[in-house]
Formats: structure tokens, sequence, C-alpha cells
């Protein structure tokens, strides 16, 4: 495989989804919602909505039908064959499922607001100790996305939706920078990008984190530093305080040019290998050519193995993932080397090494204490000090 092979990015399965409806279509269904069942959407389920209208999610035009969403759950493909690692599903419970016909059309509400309708094509049930197993390697209730499986229903709905009226958090939640697939790739093309690199990230970016970037920006022409803002753990760093974080470093230590910040609207699954094959297919959406996988992405705990992340993508042929991902060591701040580097390059023993796990980070943050140097630029510091005292 050549540098060139993904020079273009193609969405995946071909075309780039819409299903945001406009003019009078917008307002027939704008007419007809308030007339329809009201299913409250969860905050990722509200997530998923916005992700499936803007096609992020392509080749998805709604929630899994059973066959779909048993396929990825056992093989990591849609049922015509292509990667797809997650299951996109919209769950209720038993008795709300029972007043639901398969062919009936539904709104799918932020509370008691229609944003879109569906039409319910099939009600199923699903076996959610199989799904854990499958798709978070554990039914241990201690894995937040497992947790968030058990909570759900106990039967699904699956059909294509439109959507009419935006969620809040579109137009509250970083407005500005919230770019859609189509978005980011008229972005790219103004700017005679072939080969973007994505970067997802749901943490403060610390010295280790910019060091791999700058690498990738070596063999690209653009980064996009996409970072999740949809649900993640309660002691995840609060994502109005990381984009602060974000927007300070770019300023001071990143080219503008060749940099596009915008947010991913995506919750976590913490799903690990799995999720790493799902985030590296929504930025080929959005336009990546290229797509970081470093240490241990999307993991949590002790649930996934170093580099199982790294490793799933070679059950894959490249042409299925259809973009090129980058595989990066665990990096770190060598005393003795005066530099970032990871296993690979470095000759010292771990003495040496300055690593600070997210703990140890959270509790000196909240101390109000400043993260070394070596670590972390000190104008992150400071913005995630401030930040965090706010809170």
């Amino acid at each position: 495989m050549t540098s060139d092979t993904y020079a273009t990015s193609v969405p995946h399965g071909g075309v780039l989804v819409d299903r945001i409806l406009q003019g009078e279509a917008r307002e027939d269904a704008r007419r007809r919602a308030p007339r329809l069942k009201c299913i409250p959407l969860s905050p990722v389920n509200l997530s998923d909505l916005e992700l499936i209208a803007i096609g992020a999610y392509s080749p998805l035009t709604g929630f899994m039908k059973q066959a779909d969403y048993l396929s990825v759950v056992r093989d990591m493909r849609l049922t015509g064959g292509l990667v797809w690692s997650i299951p996109i599903t919209l769950t209720v419970a038993a008795d709300s499922a029972s007043g639901i016909r398969e062919g009936a059309e539904i709104a799918l509400c932020e509370g008691e607001r229609p944003l879109a309708v569906m039409t319910v094509a099939e009600k199923f049930s699903y076996n959610k100790q199989e799904e854990a197993r499958q798709v978070y390697r554990t039914t241990d209730e201690a894995h937040p996305g497992v947790a968030r499986l058990y909570r759900q229903g106990e039967m699904a709905l699956g059909g294509d939706i439109w959507l009419f009226d935006q969620p809040s958090a579109m137009e509250v939640e970083f407005p500005a920078l919230r770019f859609t697939p189509a978005q980011t790739r008229r972005i790219f093309s103004e700017r005679g990008w072939r080969r973007v690199v994505g970067f997802q990230t749901r943490n403060p970016i610390h010295r280790a984190h910019e060091y791999i970037q700058k690498v990738a920006m070596e063999i690209t022409d653009g980064l996009l530093l996409h970072p999740l803002v949809g649900e993640t753990k309660a002691d995840d760093i609060p994502a109005d305080v990381r984009i602060e974080s974000y927007q300070a470093l770019l300023r001071e230590y990143y080219p503008a040019d060749r940099v596009v910040l915008s947010v991913f609207p995506a919750a976590m699954r913490y799903a690990g290998p799995r999720e790493a094959i799902f985030h590296a297919i929504c930025r080929k959406n959005y336009g990546c050519t290229h797509f970081i996988v470093g240490r241990d992405h999307a993991g949590v705990g002790n649930y996934y193995g170093t580099y199982d992340a790294q490793r799933i993508f070679d059950q894959f042929k490249p042409e299925e993932i259809g973009l090129t991902p980058l595989f990066f060591e665990h990096t770190f701040y060598c005393r003795k080397c005066g530099a970032i580097v990871s296993a690979k390059t470095c000759p010292h023993g771990k003495e040496d090494w300055l690593i600070l796990s997210g703990t140890q980070v959270r509790q000196m943050l909240e101390r109000g204490e400043s993260l070394p140097e070596e670590f972390t630029r000190p104008v992150v510091a400071q913005v995630l000090i401030d930040g965090l005292r706010r809170k």
C-alpha cells in the first residue's frame, strides 16, 4: 500500500448520509410529530441521533434493525459486509415497546420536545450479556459501558430517522466548533489538504499527545483535532474545560493553518479495540485519510491489553477500513533524553521516565498544583486548574 492510497477520503460505504429535513418536508414533519408517540431519548441516543443525521455514522440512516445489530455484535460487520464495530440502537422498556407497532411512525424527543421522526421497521429483544461480552469483552458491571448497557430498555426499535429540529446541544454546546462531516470536508478542500490525520481525545492534551500529533503532521497536510464532547464518565475532565485547554495550546504551540479544531458529539462507550475501529470510521466520514491510534485507545480500567486497539485493525483488509491507522507506542518524557520518547527510542530505565496516571493528574489539578512542565504545557495546566476551580 502506497502513501497515496487514501489521498482522497471516501465516506464509509461510498455516500455521505444526510438525514436532516429542509423546507416543506421539515415543516410537515414538525406538524406531524406532536401527534405521534413520543420516545424520550437518553444522552447517548441524542448523540447518536445527531451523528446519524449529519452523516458521521455513514452509511447508517437510522437505528439498527435486528439483522444488522446481530451482525455487528457477532462479526463487526453490517449485513452487507461493510465493517462496523459498535451497535447503534434505540432501546426502550418492554412496556413502552408493547404500544408500538412495526410500521408506525414515532417522534424522537429531547424530553417532551420532538426532534425527529422515525418509521419503526422492527422492534426486537436482544441479549445484553452477549452484547457486553462481544463488544466490551466483559460482563462486569463495573465497566462503565457495560453498566450503561444493563440500564437500557429490554427492547430495541430499528428504523430510518429524519431530523427536523436540532438537539439543544447543537445550539448551545460549542456551536462555533460543531462542524458536520460535509463542513470539515469543505474546509479541508479549501485548504488544499489531501492527507488529513484525525486525533480522538476525551482528555486534556499533554506533551506526549502533542508529540504524536506533530509526528503525524510531518507526513500529512493537516490535523483534525477532534475531541469527544458527548457523555463521558463523571470523573473525566468536563468538556468545556478541555476545549478551553485545547484552544490555549493551539494558540501558542501549533501552526494555525495546519490544524482544524472541531468537536465530536459522540458519547464514550469505553469499548477499547472495537471503539478504535468505530472512531476511525467516523473520522473517515469527516474526511480524514489517517487516524492516530495510541496506547489503550478508548480503554478504561484493565479490561483491554495496552495495544489491543491497534492489533484489532489486523483483522481487516486495509481497504475495508479505508483510511490509514497510525500506531504509536506509549510516549513519555525521559529526564536523561531530555525529550518526549517511547520505549522504541529511549535506552534508559523507568526511573528516568516521567509518567503520571490520569488519577494522579486529576488529584494534582484539584489541589491546585501545577503539573510538571515536562508533562503538560504550563498554559494548559493553568487552564485546567482554573476550570476545575469553577466547577
